[in-house]
């Protein structure tokens, strides 16, 4: 039976590739911060959808020595902060910057992988945009991580989503989904005069649907090394 262990399971989309994986009879070992104050719904959650939950403490021998117990076939790294929590976070006196979240937790997981044998196929959701001169402080820390991840020679899938949104989502970004739907509105428009393509490319997508789509990939050998773009992950 194919294991994935998926670190980032308590986010929007993390939560909806575990049930994804689950359903696909895929033994899903979903991570959860040791000391996250949720962790009782979080255990309720993932039982339910017929995951495990993992507590490892987010370092990196700790880390290495699970993935070697758990010997997973995936590694799903869908690790990332907001400015808005980051900002909450540093009120509070703790670090929860891009630096610290999206890139030191991710480069965390990616040699935890790589001190495994075999080797996992890392699975790391990147983001629409991302690029070598990219100027936003996020887009840049995604780079870099992309770069890192495709270097060490791990065995890897790079999905870059468009916009992730829903009514579902727990966490309220109430104009980041009026954005998705008025950008939704006119790429419908596009698509109708034949640019079917640029709709593909940019309209939005619900974390169900792109979980869907990355366990797709993960699963097809063909996919292996790959930089997957949104118009790729779609249901």
């Amino acid at each position: 039976m194919t294991t994935a262990f998926v670190a980032g399971a308590t986010g929007y989309t993390g939560s909806a590739v575990v049930r994804a994986l689950a359903s696909a009879g895929v033994k899903t070992i979903a991570h959860v911060r040791p000391d996250s104050t949720e962790l009782n719904f979080w255990h309720a959650q993932f039982r339910d959808a017929g995951a495990e939950i993992d507590t490892t403490a987010w370092n990196a021998g700790a880390m290495s020595q699970t993935l070697a117990q758990r010997q997973p076939d995936l590694v799903f790294a869908l690790l990332g902060t907001t400015a808005k929590r980051a900002r909450i976070a540093r009120n509070a006196g703790v670090d929860a910057s891009y630096e610290a979240v999206d890139y030191q937790l991710t480069q965390t997981l990616l040699q935890a992988c790589l001190n495994t044998e075999p080797q996992p196929r890392f699975v790391y959701l990147s983001s629409m945009g991302v690029q070598a001169n990219s100027r936003t402080r996020y887009m840049q820390v995604r780079w870099r991580v992309e770069q890192e991840i495709l270097k060490s020679g791990i065995p890897c899938t790079i999905a870059r989503p468009c916009f992730i949104t829903g009514p579902d989502r727990r966490e309220n970004r109430t104009l980041e989904r009026v954005g998705a739907t008025s950008s939704d509105v006119v790429l419908e428009l596009v698509g109708l005069l034949g640019f079917r393509g640029v709709k593909n490319r940019y309209q939005s997508t619900t974390a169900q649907h792109l979980a869907l789509s990355l366990v797709r990939h993960a699963l097809h050998p063909n996919t292996a090394q790959q930089v997957l773009e949104a118009n790729s992950l779609r249901p």
